[in-house]
C-alpha cells in the first residue's frame, strides 16, 4: 500500500512539474524531453523484458497446479470447475460492459487526443488479418522464434499444450519440470520487484513527458480511465453478489452481512491472501463445513481471481479504444481466453506487481499497445480496491457452491 501511494505521488509530481515547465516556457519543456523521457522508457523496457519468461513460467505452474488440484478429490475438482465457469462469466461481462461504459461516458475528443499523443499513440490501424491468417498464426512453427518476436498468442498455445503434456508425466518427472518453472517464475518475480523499486523514478519521468505533451488534459484522461475501471470493478462486485444469490441460493442481505468483516479486511489490505482468515469466518457463518472450507478457500486464493479477466480486459479495451484499435469478435474471444489463462496463472501479489505481467499478454494477443501500461500502473491503487473486493466475494461464493454440491465420504476408522 505504501509503495503504491509513493508511485502515485511520483506520477502526480512529474505531471505537475511537466505542466509547470510547459506553462513557464514551452521551448524549455520540449527541450527537456530528450533527457527525461528516455529514463521512463528505459524503466518500461526493463519491466517488459520479464513478460515472456514470466508468462511461460506462470502458465505452466498454473496449469499443473490446477490439474493437481482437480485430482485431489471431488471437492477440489468441483471447485476448479466452478472457478473456470466464474472467470468465464466475469470476462464475458467485461467484453460487453466496457464498450458500453465508454459509449455512455466518453472522454472528450480534445482530452482523448491529448492523452493519446502524450503516450505516443496513433489512430492509424494496421491491416486487419483475415480469419485464415488468424488461424494459421495460432500454431507456431518455431516456439523460440515466437518468444523472440513477442508473439504471445502462439507462445501461449504452445506453452498450454506443453503444460498439459507435463501433467501426463510420471510424478517424479512432473515434479522436476514443475519445480523448474516454479523457480523460473519466482526468479522473474524477484527481478520485477527490483524493477518496481525504481517505479517512482520511471513513472515520474513518464508522467513528466505526458504532461509536457498533453498538458492538463492528461489529468482528465487518467481520471476518466480510473472511473471506467472502477465502474467495471463495481460491476464485478454486483455480478458476484448476483451469482451468490442465483446459483448458491443465499439471500443478498445474509450474504452481505456475513461478508462485511471480510470486505473491511480486503479494503484495508488489498490482498485476497491477507483476507483468508476473515473469509474462513464468513464462509462458516454461511453454513460451509469448516473442513470443506479449509480445502476450497486456500485453493481459491491460489488459483481463482474472479475479477481478473474482467478488469484486465477492461484495461486492454480502454487502451484499444483510446488508440483507435478496432477489435474483431475473434480478437475479443482470444483476449478472453488469454485473460482466463492469466487469471489462473497469476500470483497473489499486490496489483502493482501483477498489473503489467497479467495484462501485457492480453494486450499483445489482441494487437493493442503495451507501452501505456507503464503509466497506468501508477493509478492502479484505486481500481485494485474493487479487484480485491470482487475477489473475496467470488472466493466465498465459489466455496459455498462447491461445498454444497459434494458430500465427501467420512474417513474410515473405529467409532468411539
Amino acid at each position: 500500500m505504501k509503495s503504491a501511494w509513493i508511485v502515485l505521488s511520483a506520477l502526480v509530481a512529474g505531471m505537475l512539474l511537466g505542466i509547470g515547465v510547459e506553462l513557464a516556457s514551452p521551448d524549455a519543456g520540449t527541450a527537456s524531453l530528450p533527457y527525461i523521457e528516455p529514463i521512463g522508457l528505459l524503466w518500461l523496457n526493463a519491466l517488459k523484458m520479464t513478460i515472456v519468461p514470466l508468462v511461460v513460467a506462470l502458465l505452466i505452474t498454473g496449469i499443473t497446479a490446477t490439474a493437481d488440484a482437480a485430482r485431489a478429490g471431488k471437492l477440489a475438482a468441483r471447485a476448479v470447475m466452478t472457478f473456470l465457469a466464474a472467470i468465464f462469466i466475469s470476462g464475458s461481462m467485461s467484453l460487453l460492459m466496457t464498450p458500453l461504459l465508454l459509449r455512455l461516458f466518453p472522454l472528450s475528443t480534445g482530452a482523448a487526443d491529448a492523452l493519446r499523443n502524450g503516450l505516443g499513440g496513433s489512430t492509424e490501424a494496421g491491416p486487419s488479418p483475415t480469419f485464415g491468417d488468424f488461424l494459421l498464426s495460432l500454431i507456431p512453427t518455431n516456439p523460440i522464434a515466437a518468444a523472440a518476436d513477442t508473439a504471445i498468442l502462439p507462445l501461449i498455445i504452445f506453452t498450454t499444450i506443453f503444460a498439459f503434456a507435463i501433467t501426463k508425466l510420471e510424478p517424479p518427472q512432473r515434479a522436476t519440470l514443475s519445480g523448474f518453472f516454479k523457480a523460473l517464475g519466482d526468479a522473474m518475480l524477484i527481478v520485477i520487484s527490483w524493477v518496481l523499486a525504481l517505479a517512482p523514478i520511471g513513472v515520474f519521468a513518464l508522467g513528466y513527458a505526458l504532461a509536457v505533451k498533453a498538458g492538463f488534459a492528461a489529468f482528465g484522461g487518467l481520471i476518466h480511465y480510473v472511473l471506467i475501471l472502477m465502474g467495471i470493478g463495481v460491476s464485478c462486485l454486483i455480478l458476484g453478489l448476483l451469482l451468490a444469490w442465483l446459483f448458491v441460493g443465499i439471500s443478498l442481505p445474509r450474504f452481505v452481512r456475513a461478508m462485511v468483516p471480510t470486505m473491511a479486511v480486503a479494503i484495508s489490505t488489498q490482498s485476497s491472501l491477507a483476507s483468508l482468515p476473515a473469509m474462513l469466518k464468513s464462509s462458516e457463518e454461511l453454513g460451509v463445513d469448516p473442513k470443506k472450507a479449509d480445502v476450497v478457500l486456500p485453493l481459491a486464493v491460489a488459483l481463482f481471481r474472479f475479477t481478473s479477466p474482467a478488469m484486465n480486459l477492461a484495461v486492454v479495451i480502454y487502451v484499444a479504444w483510446l488508440f483507435g484499435v478496432e477489435l474483431s469478435p475473434w480478437e475479443m474471444a482470444v483476449g478472453l481466453g488469454v485473460a482466463m489463462a492469466a487469471a489462473l496463472s497469476s500470483v497473489s501479489l499486490p496489483g502493482s506487481i501483477s498489473f503489467v505481467t497479467s495484462i501485457a499478454p492480453i494486450a499483445v494477443s489482441m494487437g493493442v499497445p503495451v507501452a501505456p501500461l507503464g503509466l497506468l500502473v501508477a493509478v492502479e491503487t484505486f481500481p485494485d480496491i474493487f479487484r480485491t473486493l470482487g475477489n473475496v466475494v467470488g472466493d466465498v461464493a465459489a466455496t459455498k457452491f462447491a461445498a454444497d454440491g459434494v458430500e465427501e465420504p467420512e474417513p474410515i476408522g473405529e467409532t468411539p
